[in-house]
C-alpha cells in the first residue's frame, strides 16, 4: 500500500494535534506547506519559534507578553482599583476591542472543571487573592464565561476573596441587545429576569 514519507507523515501528524484540525485538513495543510515557497514555509517556521521562545505570562495578570509587563499593566492611564478576571487571554481581547473598560486584568489561564482535570491550583488564584488582599482593588468584575465551568470558577473567587475588602460584581447576563423575546432561550430569559435594573 503506498503512503507518505515519513516525514510528510510527521508533518500530517503534527498538523492533526491542532484543535479542530481533523486528518482531511491537516493533510491539506501539509500539503499547502509543500507547495509554498521556500521563504514562505520558513516565515511560519520562524513565527512559531519566536512565539514559543519570546512570549510569557505578564508578571502582574498573566496576559501574554513579551515584556516584563504587558501593554496594559504598564499603562498608567489605566484604573488599577478595578480588575477585571477573564478565564483566557482572548477573553481579554474580546473586552478590550469594545473600548468601554479602561481598569486592569487577571488572567486565569482557565477554569475550575474536575471532570477534565482543572482543578484550582492549576489556575493563577493564589496570584489573584494576593493582588486584591494587597490593597487598592476596589473592586473585582467577574467575566467567567456563563457556562457551568465559568459559574463554578466565579463561586470559587468570590468565597475565596471574602473580607477581602473589595466589592466582587460579575458581568450582567440576559438578552442580547437586538435579541427578540420570543426566541430567547429560558436560560437566558432566566438570566435576564434575574439580572434587571432600574431605568
Amino acid at each position: 500500500m503506498a503512503k507518505y514519507s515519513e516525514t510528510i507523515e510527521k508533518l500530517i501528524e503534527e498538523f492533526g494535534k491542532l484543535p479542530g484540525i481533523g486528518a482531511r485538513t491537516a493533510e491539506r495543510l501539509a500539503f499547502h506547506i509543500l507547495k509554498a515557497g521556500r521563504e514562505e514555509a520558513m516565515a511560519l517556521a520562524r513565527t512559531i519559534h519566536a512565539v514559543k521562545t519570546k512570549i510569557r505570562p505578564c508578571s502582574r495578570c498573566f496576559n501574554l507578553t513579551e515584556g516584563e509587563l504587558c501593554n496594559i499593566c504598564a499603562d498608567p492611564a489605566r484604573d488599577p482599583s478595578i480588575l477585571c478576571v477573564v478565564e483566557q487571554p482572548k477573553d481579554l481581547l474580546a473586552i478590550e476591542s469594545t473600548g468601554a473598560y479602561r481598569g486592569v486584568y487577571h488572567v486565569l489561564m482557565g477554569h475550575i472543571a474536575p471532570l477534565e482535570g482543572a482543578e484550582p491550583e492549576d489556575l493563577t488564584l493564589d496570584a489573584l487573592a494576593e493582588r486584591v488582599r494587597a490593597g487598592g482593588v476596589k473592586e473585582v468584575i467577574l467575566a467567567t464565561n456563563p457556562d457551568v465551568a465559568g459559574d463554578g470558577t466565579a463561586l470559587h473567587i468570590t468565597s475565596m476573596l471574602e473580607g477581602a475588602g473589595a466589592r466582587v460584581t460579575r458581568l450582567a447576563r440576559g438578552l442580547p441587545t437586538g435579541g427578540t423575546i420570543e426566541y430567547a432561550s429560558k436560560s437566558i430569559l432566566s438570566d435576564a429576569i434575574d439580572g434587571r435594573r432600574d431605568v
